[in-house]
């Protein structure tokens, strides 16, 4: 079986955990905790919301502000251009914020939204079979 499990640190892991239930997310209880929630967006991604101090146990190293600093950026894939309109609208509604415009490239259309933190995530719409045509693959 190949999963991944995304480790983020959260400064308030109940608001967090809302605003990925509006995006999407699903909790699951098997691997949530007093100091980490697991929501699950698929069979294979797994985002685990952690505490600060969860997260800073066990390392020597410190924990980096999205807003400031640029860290890893998520993507997700979704089925529609309406798809990522609605779960962008369900983002802000929760408190996110859409640090860019909606970029369009034809054959592909990507809204970008930062949770509480700062984390960003890019929720993208690709037309397969127009990017194929366009590359010539």
């Amino acid at each position: 079986m190949k999963q991944i499990f995304i480790n983020l640190p959260m400064k308030n892991i109940e608001a967090s955990m809302n605003f990925y239930n509006q995006l999407g997310f699903t909790i699951n209880p098997l691997f949530t905790f007093d100091d980490q929630k697991c929501m699950v967006w698929s069979d294979q991604i797994y985002l685990m919301l952690q505490t600060l101090e969860k997260s800073k146990s066990g390392n020597r190293k410190n924990i980096s502000d999205p807003r400031q600093n640029i860290i890893a950026t998520f993507t997700i894939p979704v089925e529609s251009i309406e798809k990522v309109h609605e779960i962008i609208e369900k983002g802000l509604k929760s408190g996110g914020t859409e640090p860019t415009q909606l970029i369009d490239e034809g054959f592909m259309q990507i809204r970008n939204i930062e949770d509480l933190d700062g984390y960003n995530w890019g929720i993208i719409f690709l037309d397969i079979e127009k990017f194929k045509k366009m590359t010539g693959k």
